[in-house]
C-alpha cells in the first residue's frame, strides 16, 4: 500500500485529506449541518426509517418522522473533513487513501 494521499494549500503548506467513509444514522439528528457546510453535496436527508432498524416501532410516529443524513455521493467528498467538524453528535467517520 502506498502513502496517503496528500493535498497543498494556496500557501504551500502539505495536507492530508480524508475522506467520508461513514455516517452513523443512529446518533443523527438531522440538524442539516453537514449537509449545509459540504462544498460537493456529498449528503443527502432521508427519513430515518429508510436507514435505521428501530426496535421500538410506536417510538416515533409515522406521520412525524424523523430525518437523519446519509452519505449520497461518497465519490465527490473531497476530504476536508468540514462535515466532521460542525456535526454535534460526531457521527461521521473518515479515512485517508493511499495513493
Amino acid at each position: 500500500m502506498g502513502e496517503a494521499i496528500t493535498g497543498r494549500t494556496r500557501g504551500g503548506a502539505e495536507w492530508t485529506p480524508e475522506f467520508v467513509t461513514e455516517l452513523d444514522a443512529s446518533t443523527c439528528i438531522g440538524c442539516g449541518r453537514c449537509y449545509k457546510v459540504c462544498p460537493r453535496d456529498v449528503f443527502q436527508l432521508v427519513e430515518r426509517g429508510d436507514m435505521v432498524e428501530d426496535d421500538d416501532d410506536d417510538f416515533y410516529d409515522d406521520d412525524d418522522e424523523m430525518m437523519v443524513m446519509t452519505i449520497a455521493n461518497a465519490d465527490d467528498c473531497i476530504g476536508c473533513v468540514s462535515c466532521a467538524r460542525v456535526c454535534p453528535k460526531n457521527c461521521h467517520t473518515h479515512e485517508a487513501l493511499a495513493g
